[in-house]
């Protein structure tokens, strides 16, 4: 059964610090890129940030650049998202999604790559 787990949301203070976890299961890992998506109340879904399978690039929306990290541990067949200096607009549920040919060069934040695999969610409040 594959599963993609995410973990570590919470409530934080503006400009304090999260690291999201996405535990992979039930597929080779090491052939899908993994992607942090969010979707905040009455938003549409976005794009945050992605790593590629093929060489560990990473890729970022431009709302999160700088502040934003993410990376991978192949070994725990797990991803993480560092997420320093939040602000209140990042408040969302943050998913992680698996696919195989979506992160690159030409990675869109908005597009829908039509995912293979999500998780269900953890929820990021950012308070002001």
């Amino acid at each position: 059964e594959v599963q993609l787990v995410e973990s570590g949301g919470g409530l934080v203070q503006a400009g304090g610090s999260l690291r999201l976890s996405c535990a992979a299961s039930g597929f080779t890992f090491d052939d899908y890129a993994i992607g942090w998506f969010r979707q905040a109340p009455g938003k549409e879904r976005e794009g945050v940030s992605c790593i590629s399978s093929s060489d560990g690039s990473t890729y970022y929306a431009d709302s999160v650049k700088g502040r934003f990290t993410i990376s991978s541990d192949n070994a725990k067949n797990t991803v993480y998202l560092q997420m320093n200096s939040l602000k209140p607009e990042d408040t969302a549920v943050y998913y992680c999604a698996a696919d195989r040919f979506f992160c690159g060069s030409s990675w869109y934040p908005d597009k829908d790559y039509g995912m293979d695999y999500w998780g269900k969610g953890t929820l990021v409040t950012v308070s002001s």
